[in-house]
């Protein structure tokens, strides 16, 4: 099997290459790639942990409650809603929840090891 006959592979390199070309995150979007899949940054200069945390877990929560109404507006055959958006979003959803847990143990770990620490 060749790889390069196979159109996967080629609508792959497409993508790389509008990735390769577009230089900044305005021309990623621009270029369609990763539609809605930006996200700003505050400037974190001076900001307490906590509030950083706090701000990644209510992201966190959004993407879950978005992912929940569409799920429901599905259900309820609205037919503004695809099933590809609820399952995108779903997915989107269940990814940044297991990366909140993955920082959670994380800091869990950082915790012990701390504690565990002669004085």
């Amino acid at each position: 099997m060749q790889l390069n006959s196979n159109p996967l592979f080629q609508e792959m390199q497409a993508l790389n290459e509008k990735l390769g070309s577009a230089s900044t995150a305005n021309e990623i979007e621009k270029a369609s790639v990763l539609p809605n899949m930006t996200q700003s940054v505050q400037n974190t200069a001076g900001s307490d942990f906590g509030q950083l945390l706090t701000q990644a877990i209510g992201n966190v929560n959004s993407l879950q409650s978005n992912a929940g109404q569409m799920s429901k507006k599905l259900d309820m055959g609205d037919p503004s809603v695809t099933l590809t958006d609820t399952v995108i979003a779903r997915e989107k959803a269940g990814v940044a929840f297991e990366a909140t847990v993955q920082v959670r143990n994380k800091l869990v770990d950082a915790y012990k090891e701390i504690m565990s620490m002669p004085v």
